[in-house]
This record gives structure tokens, C-alpha cells and sequence, in this order.
């Protein structure tokens, strides 16, 4: 009987090697953050360069118009959609993982940073959000004019 499964075993490693399937990512793959809406999700890094949080993503095949970076105080959320500009029959796939559709990412920051003065750059299909941590220990002198 041992014999008979490990038989069973070298045919269905034979068929493997022998007949190309197509490999699918499926939606729950894809979709770890928002399975109803099918959107997938982005890698980051976020690290700290001096006095400012850094987050870089690769997006690769995304135009920049077809990214939004959204900032707040305590959290960045960037949302894009990859789109394929080449239709391709199904029958002709022998492996198919490249995510194509919308995507979407939101990081807790661990740190305050500014909004208003973080930029966000695409070079070479790297996204870099760079962002000013708050230094609320800065103060700010005001000069006191009389009301009128």
C-alpha cells in the first residue's frame, strides 16, 4: 500500500512538470485590508531621516495621476489604481501575479508629522512620501500689537 501512494505521488509530480497551469492569485490573496471592494495592497518601508518620516512604496506601471497620498497629523493612506493597457485571453497565461486594479495602503505613523509641508515624489516606480516630524517642543515668539 506505501508503495501504491508513493506511485501516486511521482504521477502527480509528473503531470506537474509535464502539463503548464496557470498560477492565479485570487481576491482573498489580493485583498488583505478591503475584500468587498477587491483592492489590494501596497508594501511599504517607513523609516525616520533626521527630522523627517519617510514612507516609500514601489508602484511600478502606475501613472502619477493615477495616485492619491492623503496625510494627516498621525497617518499617510495612498490609494492608486495599475492598469493594464494590453488585453490578454486567460488561455494564455502560464503564471499570472501582477496585481492589476485599484490598491490601497494606510500607515499608523509613530510620530506627529506636518501635512502641509510633506511632498510626495514617483522616480523609477518608487513612491517617497517625505514628511516633517511636529516638534512640539518648538515655540514661536509673538509680537504683541495694540488693538485699535
Amino acid at each position: 500500500m506505501e508503495h501504491e501512494e508513493r506511485k501516486d505521488i511521482f504521477v502527480e509530480l509528473a503531470k506537474v512538470k509535464s502539463e503548464p497551469t496557470p498560477l492565479k492569485v485570487t481576491d482573498k490573496d489580493l485583498t488583505e485590508t478591503n475584500p468587498e471592494e477587491g483592492e489590494g495592497t501596497l508594501t511599504v518601508d517607513v523609516y525616520e531621516d533626521g527630522d523627517y518620516l519617510v514612507v516609500e512604496s514601489t508602484v511600478a506601471g502606475v501613472d502619477d495621476n493615477d495616485l492619491e497620498v492623503n496625510i494627516t497629523t498621525e497617518s499617510v493612506t495612498i490609494r492608486g489604481t495599475r492598469e493594464r493597457k494590453k488585453q490578454i485571453q486567460e488561455k494564455d497565461y502560464f503564471y499570472q501575479e501582477l496585481f492589476w486594479g485599484t490598491f490601497s495602503r494606510s500607515i499608523i505613523l509613530p510620530h506627529e508629522v506636518d501635512p502641509e509641508e510633506s511632498v510626495a515624489t514617483l522616480k523609477n516606480g518608487i513612491l517617497t512620501v517625505r514628511m516633517p516630524r511636529m516638534n512640539r517642543h518648538k515655540m514661536k515668539k509673538l509680537k504683541v500689537k495694540a488693538a485699535d
